[in-house]
């Protein structure tokens, strides 16, 4: 193992049956510093299909063994001990995001910490799974009950990958499951870390599982006859894969979350000040790489002129604060990686012959994936940076007259995951809000991640739902017992 600087938390191998061990596979990868493209860490192993099957077997003994019969209280227990561990240990977690996917320090701190709460939410729900009962007709008693699945996977983005992981284990383990994770191979030091947190944590051998790879890592996790459940984070093109894998092995359950193209609707008695806001500093969170940012803005077309003026002042402040990474004042980083920023750039490119440029559009500096903030004004209707997922600090704007047209324009599109509605009117927002075809309607601010709530999309922005009740019972399979 190399590393630059990163701290003692840095784990290269995988996370199986509460031991790190070597991939049987001998292949391994490397992460770089998108700040300035310096090593991170090398030797990062890379689980193999021996590895998967070693990480199933040991989750499927977990699950028929000493897990399956510890109480709901005894679970809860060990999820908030977890949750301790992650905030207490969130110092030495957090620089390791920063340091391989770019995001500032601030707002891996953010993340992970959120990534304890999860683990304490999903802790509270370990001994509220509630049966049925139903009046016996014909001399039949019914009874229905839910059961854990067994052993479930997960796979997650590299955006917010701490995030990722305890959405999906934390949800897991918290009904009986047990769980194997693959974190990104852009991002997988931070997730790494945490299976000595579950192991501390008290977490039984095999009920929690971490392992590394690209996508043939997942594939193996989507087919596996052993699997019973998969949850994924990612592009539209990997979810579809992980659906037909999952289909084609053991029709296991699957739950996507695909991104999306998220439109924001600005009203003219909207409170611009705050608008502006929620344009500008909140869409450029994580530089503009989340599944929920509103890259679609319509703007009503007596208030466009001052406030696309206003927003063009706001980016290029935040152009000229673009800075270190690691810096804890730091609030916009670079892109990912070389993959990504080439992406961001290409769309950069094609969105220049296809929409008016306000601001930005290149790169910004020598050194480093960074790029300026960036505006698009009134693309063309089959324009790419308009109907694409960018996944970078790019806004396109588009000016409508009337209410049903730019709900019709918000519509428009073959994503639904989120969306935003400006307006001072409350009857105004909720008639709005119940014609957008997305997941989550944000009134006057831009997306808000509440735990209690169903997150997911409509359309092709996924399947299924995470966080709240629902989130819970994608973990459960009911069960009807009928007494004659």
């Amino acid at each position: 193992m190399t590393t630059n600087g990163t701290n003692s938390f840095v784990q290269t191998k995988l996370f199986i049956n509460n031991e790190y061990v070597d991939a049987k596979s001998g292949e391994t990868l490397s992460v770089y510093n998108p700040d300035d493209e310096s090593l991170v860490a090398e030797g990062i192993q890379v689980a193999s299909e021996a590895d998967v099957d070693a990480a199933v077997d040991a989750a499927e003994a977990a699950f028929k063994g000493p897990w399956s019969k510890w109480t709901g209280v005894q679970r809860a227990a060990v999820m908030q001990k977890m949750a301790d561990l992650i905030e207490k240990h969130a110092n030495d977690i957090a620089p390791l995001e920063t340091k391989a996917m770019g995001m500032p320090l601030n707002v891996a701190l953010f993340c992970v910490k959120m990534s304890a709460d999860i683990f304490r939410y999903y802790a509270g729900w370990t001994d509220k799974i509630a049966g049925e009962q139903y009046p016996a007709e014909d001399g039949v008693y019914k009874i229905v009950q839910y059961e854990p699945l067994g052993v479930c996977a997960g796979i997650g983005a590299w955006n917010a990958s701490t995030l990722f992981f305890s959405f999906k284990t934390a949800a897991a383990v918290c009904t009986g499951n047990t769980s194997i994770y693959k974190g990104s191979e852009k991002s997988p030091l931070g997730v790494l870390s945490l299976g000595a947190l579950a192991k501390e944590a008290g977490f039984p051998p095999g009920v929690v599982n971490i392992v590394t790879g690209d996508g043939r890592t997942g594939a193996m996790l989507a087919s596996h006859m052993k699997i019973n459940k998969i949850s994924f984070t990612g592009s539209g093109f990997a979810g579809k894969k992980v659906q037909e894998l999952a289909a084609k092995s053991n029709l296991k359950r699957v739950t996507l979350e695909l991104g999306g193209k998220s439109p924001s609707i600005i009203f003219e008695d909207a409170d611009i000040e705050n608008a502006l806001t929620h344009h500008s500093s909140n869409f450029l969170f994580n530089t503009g790489q989340a599944c929920i940012a509103s890259s679609r803005t319509f703007v009503h077309e007596s208030i466009a002129p001052k406030f696309i003026e206003a927003l063009k002042a706001r980016y290029e402040t935040a152009s000229n604060g673009i800075g270190v990474p690691m810096e804890p004042t730091t609030f916009f980083g670079p892109l990912a990686d070389k993959k990504q920023f080439n992406r961001v750039m290409e769309f950069l490119e094609i969105g220049k012959t296809e929409a008016e440029l306000i601001t930005g559009g290149k790169r910004k500096g020598t050194k480093g994936y960074y790029v300026e903030p960036t505006i698009f004004l009134n693309p063309k209707e089959d324009a790419r940076i308009y109907r694409e997922e960018i996944f970078g600090p790019v806004i396109a704007i588009k000016t409508f007259k009337t209410e049903d047209e730019v709900v019709e324009m918000a519509n428009d599109t073959s994503y639904g995951l989120s969306s935003c509605v400006y307006t001072n009117s409350i009857s105004r927002a909720l008639r709005v809000a119940s014609k957008l075809e997305a997941g989550a309607v944000n009134i006057n601010t831009s997306h808000v991640f509440a735990l209690d709530v169903p997150f997911g999309g409509k359309k092709q922005s996924g399947l299924g739902r995470e966080a709240g009740r629902a989130g819970v019972m994608t973990y459960l399979e009911s069960k009807t017992v009928l007494i004659k």
